[in-house]
């Protein structure tokens, strides 16, 4: 929505980072995808969040190029001190944290409520665009509101189980989940639906759950897993959060960049 603004000021270069189809969100601008066709028809470089959304933008540029999102993972490793409004919980813990809109699956978390009525089950973050009167509620349901990145490892670290409840929906069709290698760097059981840029790379590591009664069912073998199990992958983990970090993606961004300058100069 902005390609007006960056075409005004004459850049050498045009880069868009697609991070997400927002067309397919909820009060999405009318015309958005066609400024999206526009910025992808003059943009220099395209970045695409994950793999799925590389696909669906490959064909659309010949400067399409995937970098997943990474993770600093000694932050979400630290340990720090329970929040006030969370160590009083029970355990054990099963939690969320990032944004909650039309997303979220909340017939899961209403039946996950329901079918366990022992389980704790913690959402961190703010609720945007739709009614809060619309959310499942339960004894057991805790909707603890936005708190700060600086935050959430101290939540992190108090859960047995992170959950990714995704809808299957157009809003959740490309997404590529930051968190999910967040949760990883603290080595916790990951249950998720099976949004492609979860289910393809890391199907042998987070416990998945098509529907409302197989996402419970993976979040009693998360939370029942042998030690042998839980020791696979967290080392599957270990070694997936090995071959990532946000210096070689801005490496690798840079480079891209470098060649395409050297060939605006080459051809000016």
């Amino acid at each position: 929505m902005a390609l007006p603004l960056a075409q005004h000021i004459n850049p050498t270069l045009l880069m868009y980072d697609c991070m997400d189809e927002l067309s397919a969100f909820a009060f999405a601008p009318r015309q958005l995808l066609e400024r999206e066709q526009q910025t992808l028809d003059v943009a220099d470089l395209v970045w695409t969040g994950g793999p799925s959304l590389y696909r669906a933008k490959k064909d659309r540029s010949p400067n399409v190029h995937c970098f997943p999102s990474s993770v600093d993972a000694a932050h979400f490793k630290q340990t720090l001190a329970e929040p006030a409004d969370h160590v009083h919980l029970a355990q054990p813990r099963f939690g969320f944290y990032g944004v909650i809109d039309e997303r979220i699956d909340l017939a899961i978390l209403a039946t996950l409520a329901e079918a366990h009525p022992e389980w704790e089950i913690v959402l961190v973050g703010p609720v945007v665009k739709i009614d809060p009167a619309h959310l499942p509620q339960a004894a057991n349901l805790h909707y603890l509101g936005q708190h700060s990145y600086s935050e959430l490892p101290a939540y992190l670290g108090g859960w047995d189980v992170c959950l990714l409840p995704f809808a299957r929906n157009e809003a959740t069709r490309f997404i590529s989940p930051t968190k999910t290698l967040e949760y990883m760097a603290a080595e916790k059981p990951i249950v998720s639906t099976p949004i492609t840029d979860v289910a393809e790379p890391y199907g042998e590591i987070v416990y998945l759950g098509d529907n409302t009664a197989e996402f419970v069912q993976a979040c009693e073998q998360a939370l029942n897993a042998t030690v042998a199990e839980r020791e696979q992958r967290t080392v599957a983990m270990r070694e997936v959060l090995a071959r990532t970090s946000w210096d070689r993606t801005a490496a690798a961004m840079d480079d891209l960049i470098e060649q395409a300058i050297a060939q605006q100069f080459a051809t000016a």
